[in-house]
């Protein structure tokens, strides 16, 4: 083995184990990025100055809206990992859908799930639901970043071959006696601190004053983002490459770019809202 390669370091799945009893890593990605996710929300509905007036939910709304966001992430990547990803191992065995513990969850799956979350729930409260689009998108990258680190450390989603001389090149203990990419880091840093980082300089500038801005530019960016991720990942052995050697992943990231689009050209045609006059 070339003296450059890095074998992969052994992490127990586990992050808590009390006898039978154990919590994994993949599921405090979740906790973490939906707790950090809406603490980060609260910061951004209580600060008045990045909004055009008051913020457009209240935290007691925002607090409610949590568990209906979780749901959407839960039942949507479930979803859309057995639609996308597994769907004739499913139909074969279909008490396995119901087997969260045992991985499989997909981003664009739950997205949709968020969606159809911020479109019911600000459509009962009479929320713009642009603007809680903005929100939810302005804390994804959170969750993002925890998810792939948990990805690296279950050893799983690991990337395509590397040539040996790369010096983070790692031998994955599921992955052949070959050196491959780290692609869950590449993804942690593009999907997450990138994408965050960007999103946030964007809400100091007044973007949430542009309902739909934050949210076409998220969808836009994490779309361009995963595309160039799936270049170094592996993809999944029971789906490989598709269409002229693309992966599912870049298949439906694709739509993204084109709704991202729209949604930043009719957040900058619309405008901000002009601020409440008050009441003489």
């Amino acid at each position: 083995m070339p003296l450059l390669l890095i074998n992969f370091p052994s992490f127990d799945p586990n992050a808590i184990a009390i006898g039978p009893f154990a919590i994994r890593w993949y599921a405090l990605a979740y906790i973490g990025g939906i707790v950090l996710g809406w603490i980060y929300a609260r910061a951004l509905v209580k600060t008045d100055r990045l909004w055009s007036g008051p913020a457009p939910i209240s935290l007691v709304q925002l607090d409610d809206f949590i568990l209906w966001v979780t749901l959407g992430i839960i039942l949507g990547g479930r979803t859309g990992y057995v639609l996308f990803y597994n769907l004739p191992f499913f139909i074969e065995h279909p008490a396995a859908i119901l087997k969260l513990w045992e991985g499989g969850m997909s981003f664009h799956g739950g997205f949709m799930g968020c969606v159809v979350a911020v479109m019911w729930f600000a459509s009962r409260n009479r929320i713009s639901i642009l603007s809680l689009g903005d929100i939810t998108t302005a804390v994804g990258p959170i969750g993002l970043f925890l998810g792939r680190l948990a990805n690296f450390i279950n050893g799983e989603l690991w990337g395509r071959a590397a040539d040996p001389s790369l010096p983070w090149a790692m031998i994955f203990p599921t992955g052949g006696n070959i050196p491959r990419h780290p692609s869950q880091l590449y993804e942690a840093g593009m999907e997450g601190i990138l994408l965050f980082t960007v999103l946030a300089v964007m809400i100091r500038l007044g973007a949430l004053k542009r309902p739909g801005m934050i949210l076409g530019s998220f969808i836009l960016i994490y779309g361009l983002t995963r595309i160039i991720g799936e270049h170094f990942r592996e993809p999944d052995a029971q789906l490989g490459f598709l269409w002229g050697g693309l992966t599912m992943g870049m298949l439906l990231s694709i739509p993204m770019l084109i709704v991202g689009a729209i949604l930043i050209v009719f957040a900058v045609r619309r405008g901000a809202p002009k601020p409440l006059q008050a009441i003489r």
